[in-house]
């Protein structure tokens, strides 16, 4: 440094240019070639289901686990609200083996517990990487085995809260083929990820981002990946797609936002859980009015029993229907609905519930028929009993004469 400040100093002296000191050059060329680290949270939730139902007052009790209210802003409605509002309890702290952030801690791990049965793993990990390095977590994230080792992750996790707590749960099931997991990157306002520059000169990596794609994407693909923006203020962007949503918000006023895309994982993997299971109920249907339909004795009592399984079946799936429907009271169109609504609208949730409507329809048509079928049945014997009667009158009356 000091032979560089010297030569400046001599070559000024003769009355030449002053070159730029070597020192003043590296440091120039470093800033330019400097790569631009964004910082964040990556929040993973991870769904699963733990049963037919759980009494949340002897799961608190069980678990020390607190009542979870909406998170709300002062333009957030208190008619926006669970109902009723389910438990949140904090698990340990772990070190998490993520692909691209292996060895990260975990800022925060918590396990949301609703009546329904429906548990949600919430994982928050910080990160911070260069604009080039983010699309390739994305697509590590997007990989089958990375997402069977985040449900392993999440499970091994919960694994002590479920024995907990499992004498509140009512029929526990928890298997390993039933669960959802979903991806929020999290920024700060700042520079690097201003709303209108991510929107402009960076739409297609962070439609990368949102695919959960590391390789360039066509225009029609980064136009249908940014289809559904949010911005309430100029700095606030929310973005979701189908296995990912970037989230530009404050600090502290991310988490009503938040817990709408936890919801909304949550209720995916309900409506999943629930088509499977009235899939299974008419297949057993299916069962019982091949057996009706071959029954040819005015014996009611096996109808009965069917017609009788049927129909606690029915109300089963439509009592989890509603159950899972009716959980999140949104009404209004305020921001917190409008982020609901384009959860639903990447996860269809608005077909899945169309679909289950179907076949709760199918399976009380069902129920419909093996009850007319034996009533028919029934009708049958009675009109056989009086014909016996009176021939036994007749005969009778005729071997009295």
């Amino acid at each position: 440094m000091t032979l560089a400040r010297s030569c400046a100093s001599n070559t000024s002296d003769a009355g030449g240019a002053r070159p730029e000191p070597y020192t003043d050059r590296m440091s120039h060329q470093e800033a330019a070639t400097e790569p631009e680290m964004l910082t964040g949270q990556l929040h993973v939730y991870v769904a699963f289901d733990w049963g037919d139902e759980i009494d949340l007052e002897r799961a608190r009790r069980q678990g020390a686990g607190v009542v979870l209210d909406m998170l709300r802003r002062p333009r957030t409605p208190v008619s926006i609200a669970y109902r009723p509002p389910p438990l949140r309890f904090p698990l340990g702290p772990i070190m998490v083996a993520m692909p691209g952030l292996s060895g990260t801690p975990i800022h925060s791990a918590e396990a949301t517990v609703f009546d329904f049965a429906g548990v949600s793993v919430a994982l928050e990990l910080p990160f911070s990487l260069t604009r080039e390095e983010l699309p390739l977590l994305a697509s590590r994230l997007a990989e089958p085995t990375t997402a069977l080792a985040v449900m392993q992750t999440a499970r091994a996790i919960l694994e002590p809260l479920y024995h907990k707590l499992l004498p509140a749960i009512l029929k526990p099931s928890w298997t390993d083929h039933m669960w959802e997991e979903y991806f929020v990157f999290e920024f700060r306002p700042g520079p690097g990820v201003e709303p209108d520059a991510l929107l402009g000169t960076h739409a297609g990596w962070l439609a990368g981002l949102l695919r959960l794609e590391d390789e360039p994407l066509s225009q029609q693909e980064t136009t249908e990946a940014l289809r559904l923006v949010l911005r309430y203020g100029l700095q606030d962007l929310f973005i979701p797609d189908w296995g990912a949503a970037v989230l530009v918000d404050r600090e502290g006023e991310s988490d009503e936002t938040l817990q709408a895309v936890e919801f909304a994982n949550l209720q995916l993997l309900e409506f999943r859980h629930i088509d499977q299971r009235i899939d299974d109920i008419l297949a057993q249907s299916d069962d019982l009015l091949r057996r009706v339909s071959r029954s040819r004795l005015p014996a009611w009592r096996g109808h009965h029993a069917a017609l009788r399984l049927l129909g606690e079946l029915s109300v089963e799936a439509n009592t989890l229907f509603e159950r899972t429907s009716n959980v999140l009271k949104i009404v209004g169109d305020q921001y917190l609905a409008r982020v609901y609504r384009l959860m639903a609208t990447r996860f269809h949730l608005p077909d899945w519930e169309k679909g289950i409507q179907r076949k709760l329809e199918v399976l009380e048509g069902l129920y419909q028929v093996i009850s007319d079928q034996n009533s028919t049945f029934r009708s049958e014997f009675l009109e056989i009993i009086v014909v016996i009667l009176i021939l036994t009158e007749i005969l009778v009356s005729v071997f009295k004469h």
